[in-house]
């Protein structure tokens, strides 16, 4: 006759079992095994503890034998258990995720499940879960842009510098503008939102004209210094600058980031610039508008206000732009950049490499 190995029980694991087996946010597997433990403790075999749980005398002899050989941690988890042993095999898996990655389907820029799973021989499901595994995405494309600028380097240094350690008794604004905004209106009134079906908006529209935003973003607090005009021209970037020189205090030095467009390096502008020292500019790299913060600010007008909305007029588009930056710059936040300067650059290193070794393939 097999006799059960003896349980016994420091004060510590008694406590820790007696709290498992009378606890009521417990779960009910855990409170059992605490249960068996204290039982076997008091000498009982695993027939009789079986007989007084209700449960088989094999579990009761396996969470024993498991608390014998690692303490209360071994009757805390479930062992981890093998599961199914998968119908497809690592061979197949292996050659869908090589055609994924290194060929196209004869009809398409890209594979689809449906088309993966006619040329693999398995299911969409068995295909589904492939890619989500292998982290593959064939159906997104992520666009890019390389900086060609030969001055990239010093430049990203400068505006990185700014954005990760500022000037003292300075501003560091993000300026540009946003161009060609729409006031679109729909040819039918939507359906509002309800449940269990989607506000609805018609997908053809009526022109009303555009405006442009001028926009400096200040990236200590997030506030903005916002201006709609008619167009975008050298003129109106000098408008833009005048306000900013009347809206900040003037014992601040003011540091400018912008791009590269024409407006902001014409005659006029360095002219007026050189009368006002106080403004010192700051140019990201070309195709780079990516270090410009205030690019951020624009895609949040426009998600959360612009996409969506009509306009039956240019003068009521402006007027919704100007109450979004009033009500944004009541509570304003700032977007925090923690990139360095030698890990962007690391990176666009390696970005072009890569294209030069597929260029001279």
């Amino acid at each position: 006759m097999r006799i059960a190995a003896k349980v016994e029980l420091c004060e510590a694991q008694r406590k820790q079992l007696k709290t498992w087996a009378t606890g009521r946010t417990i779960p009910v597997r855990l409170a059992e095994r605490a249960k068996m433990i204290l039982l076997a403790a008091q000498g009982k075999t695993d027939k009789e503890i079986g007989a007084d749980l209700g449960i088989w005398r094999g579990t009761v002899a396996r969470w024993r034998g498991r608390f014998i050989a690692d303490g209360v941690t071994g009757i805390e988890r479930d062992e981890t258990r093998p599961g199914r042993k998968p119908k497809i095999s690592a061979r197949k898996v292996k050659s869908i995720v090589a055609l994924t990655t290194q060929q196209r389907p004869d009809n398409a820029t890209h594979w689809s499940t449906r088309s993966m799973a006619a040329v693999a021989g398995v299911s969409e499901a068995s295909v589904r879960r492939i890619w989500q595994a292998h982290g593959l995405k064939p159906h997104r494309v992520v666009s890019f842009k390389v900086s060609n600028d030969k001055h990239f380097v010093e430049k990203l240094e400068d505006i990185v510098g700014l954005y990760l350690d500022p000037p003292e008794h300075a501003l560091v604004l993000c300026c540009d503008e946003k161009s060609q905004i729409q006031a679109l209106d729909r040819t039918q009134p939507g359906l509002p939102l309800k449940r269990g079906r989607a506000q609805t908006m018609t997908h053809d529209y009526k022109r009303h004209g555009v405006t442009t935003l001028f926009a400096a973003m200040n990236t200590l607090d997030g506030s903005v210094i916002g201006q709609c005009q008619t167009k975008h021209r050298h003129q109106e970037w000098l408008s833009f600058l005048r306000k900013i020189d009347r809206n900040t205090p003037r014992d601040k030095e003011l540091h400018l980031i912008a791009d590269n467009y024409a407006t902001h390096k014409h005659p006029e502008v360095k002219a007026w610039l050189a009368k006002h020292p106080r403004f010192h500019m700051h140019f990201t790299p070309t195709s780079a508008s990516w270090l410009n913060m205030v690019e951020r600010f624009f895609r949040d007008l426009s998600e959360n206000q612009l996409r969506r909305a009509a306009f039956r007029s240019v003068p009521e588009l402006v007027c919704t732009i100007e109450q979004y930056v009033e009500k944004h710059n009541r509570h304003p936040k700032p977007f925090i950049w923690t990139a360095k300067a030698s890990d962007i650059l690391a990176k666009v290193t390696r970005a072009r490499a890569k294209l030069n070794k597929m260029q001279s393939v």
